[in-house]
């Protein structure tokens, strides 16, 4: 059983969807608070609606977003240790949501998708360390490097949920 992590920073919509069919994605779960980008393709419905024509789902669970007070604090400050603890904070009272997200991984092959290209400053290796810590999924973090690509598996410490 694996978690799929994926950042779209300096990606184009064909690369990042090259890359889930790479590793055989079948759900993206989107865990961006605001799932609103810029970049062409990445909105909510604009992405539902691509991968959906290639057969994938889209997901989103706002509760596994970072709270708008920890991630303006963040920009204010770029502390990465608060920025951290804020969201570790955040990812304690989100049990049910973490639930429901590890029964998908274990019927599915499942990416959390935000923004950041390094998953080690993204809250997304957080999440995907509280799926593993629930159900002991192994976590994989999809990367672009260069016109290749590459994944790298993930440990970190352990959450516990009230």
């Amino acid at each position: 059983m694996m978690v799929f992590t994926i950042g779209y920073e300096g990606l184009n919509i064909n690369k990042f969807m090259s890359l889930l069919t790479d590793h055989d994605v079948e759900i993206v779960v989107d865990i961006r608070a605001l799932p609103l980008s810029r970049k062409l393709g990445f909105s909510k419905r604009a992405l539902a609606s691509v991968l959906n024509l290639a057969g994938m789902e889209y997901v989103h669970k706002v509760g596994l977003g970072c709270p708008k007070p920890v991630r303006d604090r963040y920009r204010e400050d770029g502390n990465w240790k608060r920025y951290t603890d804020g969201f570790l904070n955040h990812l304690k009272t989100q049990g049910a949501a973490i639930a429901e997200l590890s029964a998908l991984v274990r019927s599915s092959n499942c990416a959390l998708l935000c923004f950041e290209a390094d998953y080690n400053f993204c809250h997304r290796s957080m999440v995907a360390n509280a799926v593993r810590d629930y159900c002991g999924a192994e976590i994989m973090h999809i990367q672009a490097m260069g016109s290749g690509a590459r994944t790298a598996k993930s440990g970190g410490a352990q959450l516990a949920f009230a």
